[in-house]
């Protein structure tokens, strides 16, 4: 009773922070949320050496450092993702799970690595029996994390510095404070009653332990300073079978949930093999599951042989079929994708020919499917984002998330992290692959993005390093985006600030108001309908006025013949910082 009630009360802060005028009036037709203003737009980073971009200028700014002193493009973007998790607590942190892909360029490949945790050794389906979902806060709602493994193997397989290096500026931050940007300020009070109702999430994220920051207000956290510290000193095997480990196994299991001293010792991230599909000269790659970036693949895959260029920018036909090949991916992504080990069929299945020649001819160009369905012949039973490339052409593209803002909503007291919510990823269903059991891995939203070309010999060369957060939205804006580029010739920032729509179920869609109102009506013509907006606000997915959290916030880094060419989404505090 409590969980709802706390979770009523955030509801309602958020649709009082939109206004209910603007929900009614400006929310019911569509979005309500605008893309950048020309007049705020950020323009091209073009860089002759290298180049950070990331969602905050601190991060983007300790990662060229690390470039400008001698680093790698690996030890900037570990660098950057560990001071994200100082300035946008509530996104990011050793408490949640990352990806990443990297171009090594003395090897000429990409290499990918999954650090996201499983289901701790105490999780069984009879002891969420009776329940519809895996809880989306508490302690039931945790999952081990993996990010901090995923860094230290990044670091130590293809890094120049270690990972106490790495944790430096992080730790400076933490200790000595840095100003609350506006953005942040926004964010961080939207789930104010979150965090509220944990002991230790109340100590380290509200202000005497009764609000949030504000605006400009100098922010410490000197229990995550003490954290990283440690970890600086005795490595991650002080998470991973260390004290530190024990102290959250224990707090999680006193609080109702699942981790065990075991389930840190055991853990390691994982190396895996991306995955790709061809797209007239370029080749998308994702990472496989338990990840959802198949899906994109998938879309791409499926719109191939329309001519979307002819169809025109953002026009009612273009985004009728992204939308539609959008619900088709994201039927089978729902039904196969989870923990790749107890997945029915091979991943690889999904990207068939002969599958995705049916999932097409299912799309009707005047008219919307009611409900898209998996495809019946294979049927058998809050998040941060970084780019980085270095002067000797290695390119990472690395996503750290903790699930949910502030994740579970619970901080071990003396830790000073949030530990995540992936639980939600699990499923209370039978027979699924991400059906809850003990050391499942849960369905991952998170995915970072990697585009080749091929050379004149036909050899894939790297070309772009990019992702965009937002949850389930990550999928359909990284074909966006793409297409921007591919079909449409936007350089990178203008590719990452164009107006985007977000598809959520059914055939509700969401739109930036850069898409004009006269496509939008044309396209509810055709079957599509508007996202409720009270309801939207309610599941936590409309928070403000801030476009970056619904359509989702990019960086990204284009390789040239001689440079980089750098981008960061407009929607949020990002910046790409190069030399």
């Amino acid at each position: 009773m409590h969980g709802i009630i706390r979770f009523l009360k955030w509801a309602c802060a958020i649709i009082a922070v939109i206004g209910i005028a603007s929900l009614v009036a400006g929310l019911s037709f569509r979005s309500g949320l605008g893309t950048p203003s020309t007049e705020f737009k950020e323009k091209a980073v073009y860089a002759p050496h290298g180049v950070v971009a990331t969602s905050q200028p601190l991060a983007s700014q300790a990662g060229l450092a690390v470039l400008q002193n001698g680093g790698n493009a690996i030890d900037a973007a570990v660098t950057a993702a560990a001071v994200l998790s100082v300035v946008e607590p509530y996104m990011t942190g050793i408490g949640g799970d990352m990806f990443a892909m990297v171009w090594l360029e003395s090897e000429q490949r990409l290499i990918g690595i999954n650090g996201s945790g499983h289901a701790g050794a105490l999780m069984t389906l009879d002891k969420l029996a009776g329940r519809n979902r895996v809880p989306d806060e508490g302690a039931k709602s945790i999952t081990l994390p993996g990010a901090l493994s995923g860094w230290a193997m990044l670091l130590e397989t293809h890094g120049t510095i270690s990972l106490a290096q790495a944790l430096t500026p992080a730790i400076a931050l933490a200790e000595n404070g840095f100003p609350i940007s506006k953005t942040t300020a926004q964010e961080w009070g939207l789930f104010e009653s979150k965090i509220n109702y944990d002991q230790g999430a109340r100590s380290t994220f509200l202000i005497d332990g009764a609000r949030t920051p504000v605006a400009g207000e100098w922010f410490v956290n000197p229990d995550y300073a003490n954290t990283l510290k440690l970890i600086a000193a005795e490595g991650p095997q002080v998470l991973y079978g260390g004290e530190l480990g024990e102290k959250i196994a224990v707090r999680v299991q006193e609080l109702g949930g699942f981790l065990t001293p075991g389930d840190f010792a055991n853990y390691q991230a994982q190396w895996v093999e991306p995955m790709s599909v061809s797209y007239k000269e370029y080749r998308l790659w994702e990472l496989p599951p338990n990840g959802q970036g198949i899906a994109a693949l998938e879309m791409l895959k499926i719109l191939e042989p329309y001519d979307l260029k002819a169809m025109q920018h953002n026009s009612a036909s273009y985004l009728h079929h992204l939308i539609e090949a959008k619900k088709l991916a994201y039927a089978d992504l729902e039904h196969f994708v989870g923990d790749a080990e107890f997945m029915q069929i091979q991943a690889e299945q999904l990207l068939d020919d002969a599958v995705i020649a049916k999932r097409r001819a299912l799309i009707k160009p005047q008219q919307a499917m009611q409900q898209a369905e998996p495809e019946a012949s294979l049927t058998t039973s809050d998040t941060t984002y970084l780019s980085v490339a270095d002067k000797d052409g290695n390119m990472v593209s690395f996503i750290n998330s903790i699930a949910g803002p502030f994740g579970s909503g619970v901080v071990v007291p003396g830790t000073g992290f949030a530990l995540q919510n992936r639980g939600v990823g699990l499923s209370v269903q039978a027979d699924r692959a991400n059906t809850v059991a003990p050391g499942r891995k849960p369905f991952h939203t998170i995915i970072p993005g990697f585009v080749t070309k091929a050379d004149a010999e036909g050899k894939q060369q790297p070309w772009l390093s990019f992702g965009i957060v937002g949850g389930p939205q990550q999928p359909q804006a990284h074909v966006q985006m793409l297409l921007n580029m591919v079909e449409f010739g936007m350089d990178i920032q203008e590719a990452i600030d164009a107006p985007r729509f977000r598809h959520w179920q059914g055939n509700s869609v969401s739109f930036e108001q850069g898409i004009p109102q006269t496509t939008v009506d044309e396209l509810y013509s055709r079957g599509h309908a508007p996202q409720n907006p009270v309801m939207a606000s309610v599941q936590g997915f409309f928070h403000g006025n801030n476009p970056g959290l619904v359509f989702g916030g990019g960086q990204g880094v284009m390789k040239t013949s001689k440079g980089y060419v750098a981008g960061s989404d407009s929607r949020r505090d990002g910046v790409a910082a190069a030399h």
